[in-house]
């Protein structure tokens, strides 16, 4: 393992991070860091030619849709099947004092 986290490094991702770290806690960080940085070395290496570059697993499709007028809001449908209703609103209990 490369000695590439420095104790400067480490001591700048604390304050960031506004944690106090004993000596012991640091170095754990660095090392966990280390094995960070090791194993995106291990994943740059393999070989990815041909492969397309994604930002999410599953493909994301444009969900908008064409704005288009239709007859009506349909709320008087609606409201046929309010329990209680009072003019163009469904009537509901308080719940706020």
């Amino acid at each position: 393992m490369a000695d590439r986290i420095s104790d400067e490094t480490i001591e700048y991702v604390g304050i960031l991070a506004k944690l106090e770290l004993s000596e012991s806690e640091k170095e754990a960080a660095k090392l966990d860091m280390e094995r960070m940085l090791d194993y995106i070395d291990t994943l740059n290496e393999l070989d990815t030619e041909g492969t397309e570059p994604m930002s999410h697993v599953f493909a994301v499709n444009n969900v908008f849709r064409e704005d288009v007028v239709t007859n009506g809001d349909g709320s008087r449908e609606t409201l046929a099947n309010a329990p209680v209703r009072s003019e163009q609103s469904f009537k509901v209990p308080k719940t706020i004092g």
